[in-house]
């Protein structure tokens, strides 16, 4: 259903699975493993992996801030893409790199989901990409102590306003992992 015609192939974007960004999120070790999940089933299927990584704060290129988290092994033919905005369009070659490979349609993974996530979600649908967010793949912090609500209150409303978001020709979705390309 993409406007990208010409694009018929997925991608699972994985955005800043980071030592320092991920170190303190909500229900960290399940989040991680479905991550793992998701990237275990893309391979096996040959939808290509793509690693956002966001280099902005105290995460330097080559930093342990900046690495991807242990758990987590990207293969050295998998591309890695380097931001420092929420949307991991903004200034990248996210573009280019899913344009040569006839993507138009994303799978989102990874955090933080009530920033990088949602940017990038609406960053995609609007560039003409069918967009699944993973619903059990992707968290956040806890942003409580400044008004913002609960990790499991921002995780839940993303999935059920991405559940429910429309663009005409284009189609967003929610999946799990375990559900994911199944």
């Amino acid at each position: 259903m993409s406007t990208l015609t010409d694009r018929p192939h997925a991608a699972l974007i994985v955005i800043d699975a980071q030592n320092g960004v991920v170190a303190q999120v909500h229900d960290r070790k399940n989040v991680v493993a479905n991550i793992g999940i998701a990237v275990d089933r893309a391979r096996a299927r040959g939808v290509p992996v793509v690693w956002v990584q966001d280099s902005a704060e105290d995460r330097e290129p080559g930093s342990e801030a900046y690495a991807i988290i242990p758990e987590l092994d990207p293969l050295a033919d998998e591309p890695r893409i380097e931001k420092q905005y929420g949307d991991a369009f903004e200034d990248t070659d996210l573009e280019g790199v899913l344009a040569a490979r006839g993507v138009g349609r994303l799978y989102i993974a990874g955090a933080q989901t009530d920033a990088c996530i949602r940017s990038t979600l609406h960053g995609a649908i609007t560039r003409g990409y069918d967009t699944v967010l993973v619903s059990d793949a992707h968290t956040t912090e806890d942003l409580t102590e400044w008004g913002a609500p609960s990790p499991e209150q921002v995780i839940a409303h993303t999935n059920l306003y991405w559940r429910s978001h429309s663009a005409p020709g284009r189609e967003a979705a929610v999946t799990t992992a375990a559900d994911l390309f199944g």
